[in-house]
């Protein structure tokens, strides 16, 4: 087996090494969620921490890490022959691939059984092995949710049940869940971000000495792997041995009423969801302690374990940036000189925290606003600020697609729920495996299975493929004109609400959200697709408008963008939505470019809708003659509010009556 990088070699990332220590001496903790940009070693450190955890007693051969020193413990193999005896092992991580099967993680009928000897027997799945040890999910933001469905399940019971394929098996599954992310490729889901105890945050250091030890060492390691590991084969065995010490003297660290109101004080002033975070806190706090060596819970170890708890726990929606005020925990915490002794109710107390508001993500107003309806100049430029998000209308593209997984749209996946069976060879997918030895089996004594050792003997048209439901996810894409020709400023204010409020959805529903905008000469691509609430947010907040109407460069940038992802991700649909009054002053022969434009992304199969932003008495109809290039809905709305943009699009999204 190929050596590890040794975690005691890892420099840089103290407070992930540190809370990878804390869960693994005491696992009730609740795991830890590790956000950072690429190339920063996580995978590498998460790798490193099973080589120093202290072993793991079970019984030889066991398939499901039965605790030898567990009465009730669940046994799907029956009970434990008394001669058998009890082992040591490390501990093993068990690395869930994004893309696994149901059948994979949970556990499925064993298949050589099934075909060589006809009898339903049960084979273990990831969670089987994971129990007692690590589960670690790389880019755990990118899991798909019936397997998210699985993990919640798996962690708030602690047990896994299967009832599928005629097999009905439950046995016991605790583990340490370890994810780790790069927050710009989309946002976990809340049930599960609830489910981690502790999260940190890193980065590349930026000292250059310390990024000069990192590479030295990495260097080192590659050059010859068994050398570097024997060089720090002594830290490793100290680190070895200081973790099971501070697992032995857990249970003898005493946490105080003084310390414990500290705690829920400290909680409350943060305003944190629910009681986990105490629960958590206290348990990391006496964790820190024991990894101290010391037998009492100081200040210092509840301020480390609400610098690790807290901070996924305060986001109020997905535009909240993560984090705690450092500052603010200090005024609450004080100093360990004025630590409550045992006999101490007392703590320091403290209101709501001083910090930004949930608003974070509304811009500067970057002047006064014009009077409603009043057309901006023509070369003025202003800045217009979102308002709350609203939840937004379910949006479901018609037919059946097959992007992927997600939490929309109707589609044929490779991963969902098992709801029949098709028959037939030809038919493609996952094969529907106790379908296909039913099918079989009538036909066994006929064909001679079964007889002499043989084993199940099959035909083509046994063959049955598994006929799956699932979701996937959409593109919605928005056009918008941020040209001065329409109040654009309180245009903008009601554009930009609906986009983060498609967004808050496309969270929810692990869609792609794009925005190209167009005024002046040009049109731009504010917010390239994708699923990262807080990158989007960011990119809106300062979002000008005001100046000429270049619609023709709108709908091309819109065009370029629709043909890059179709390159990148040809399964996943998208719907075009152009926001305009459908004049166009930009540049010779303005309108009949923008209406050729148009009918060029009708040729190329887009869905689209136009909504038509054009107020007053007099009309020129121009955004009813753009959708009728565009082969696309035309929606008069005098203003774009956010719940107008999003019922839009859902109504032309929406399954029209008779297609599925």
């Amino acid at each position: 087996m190929p050596a590890q990088y040794p975690f005691c070699a890892v420099v840089g990332s103290d407070d992930m090494t540190l809370a990878l220590t804390l869960v693994t001496i005491d696992p009730l903790i609740g795991g830890v969620l590790v956000r950072g940009e690429k190339g920063t070693a996580k995978t590498t450190t998460v790798r490193g921490l099973a080589e120093v955890l202290p072993l793991v007693r079970t019984y030889a051969g066991d398939r499901f890490s039965v605790d030898p020193d567990d009465p009730v413990a669940l046994r799907p193999d029956g009970p434990v022959d008394a001669s058998t005896p009890v082992v040591e092992r490390p501990v093993r991580l068990v690395e869930l691939p994004v893309g696994a099967s149901d059948d994979r993680v949970t556990g499925s009928l064993k298949l050589d059984a099934a075909l060589r000897d006809g009898v339903v027997a049960f084979e273990p799945g990831l969670l089987a092995r994971a129990h007692r040890g690590l589960l670690y999910v790389d880019e755990v933001n990118l899991l798909p949710d019936h397997l998210v469905d699985l993990l919640l399940d798996a962690a708030a019971t602690g047990r896994v049940s299967v009832e599928r394929d005629g097999v009905s098996v439950e046995h016991a599954c605790r583990f340490v869940l370890i994810g780790t992310m790069n927050p710009e490729e989309g946002e976990l889901r809340p049930q599960l971000l609830d489910r981690f105890g502790l999260t940190v945050e890193v980065a590349a250091p930026r000292d250059p000495a310390l990024r000069v030890e990192v590479v030295r060492r990495r260097l080192a390691f590659d050059a010859d792997p068994e050398g570097f590991a024997a060089r720090w084969a002594g830290e490793q065995d100290a680190l070895r041995a200081r973790l099971a010490a501070a697992r032995r003297l857990v249970p003898d660290v005493v946490l105080d009423d003084g310390t414990l109101t500290t705690i829920a004080e400290v909680c409350a002033a943060f305003d944190v969801d629910g009681l986990r975070a105490d629960l958590v806190t206290a348990r990391a706090a006496v964790a820190h302690a024991a990894w101290q060596g010391r037998a009492h819970v100081t200040r210092e170890d509840v301020r480390v374990a609400a610098r690790l708890a807290l901070p996924h726990r305060r986001r109020r929606n997905p535009f909240d940036e993560p984090g705690l005020d450092a500052d603010r925990l200090d005024d609450l915490l004080g100093n360990d000189d004025a630590d409550p002794g045992p006999d101490d109710p007392g703590g320091p107390g403290g209101g709501p925290p001083d910090g930004p508001s949930h608003d974070a993500h509304d811009a500067h107003d970057g002047g006064s606003p014009a009077p409603d309806g009043a057309p901006q100049p023509t070369g003025a430029t202003s800045v217009a600020s979102a308002g709350q998000p609203a939840r937004a209308r379910l949006l479901v593209v018609r037919g059946t697609g097959e992007g992927q997984a997600g939490r929309r749209s109707r589609a044929r996946t490779p991963q969902g729920r098992v709801v029949g069976q098709q028959p037939g060879a030809s038919v493609a997918g996952r094969l529907h495996l106790a379908g296909t030895i039913t099918a079989a089996a009538p036909h066994q004594r006929s064909r001679g299975g079964l007889a002499q050792g043989r084993g199940l003997v099959f035909a083509p048209g046994d063959l049955r493929r598994a006929d799956i439901v699932g979701r996937e996810s959409n593109l919605v894409l928005l056009c918008v004109d941020a040209s001065g020709s329409m109040a654009a400023r309180r245009r903008m204010e009601q554009v930009k609400t609906a986009v983060l409020s498609l967004l808050l959805d496309a969270y929810r529903r692990r869609d792609k959200v794009a925005l190209v905008t167009f005024r002046q000469h040009t049109a731009d691509v504010a917010l390239p697709p994708t699923g990262s609430v807080e990158v989007a947010s960011r990119r809106l907040a300062d979002l000008p408008a005001g100046g000429r109407t270049p619609l023709a460069e709108g709908l091309e940038r819109s065009a370029q963008v629709l043909r890059r992802e179709a390159l990148r991700d040809p399964s996943r649909r998208p719907l075009l939505v152009v926001v305009t009054d459908g004049r166009a002053t930009s540049g010779p022969d303005a309108l009949g470019r923008a209406h050729r434009a148009a009918a060029r992304l009708a040729a190329s199969g887009v869905q689209g809708v136009v909504v038509d932003c054009e107020t007053g008495r007099f009309r020129l109809g121009l955004a009813a003659r753009l959708a009728g290039h565009l082969r696309a809905e035309h929606v008069p709305l005098g203003e774009v509010t956010a719940d107008g943009l999003t019922g839009v699009v859902h109504a032309a999204t929406a399954p029209r009556e008779g297609v599925a």
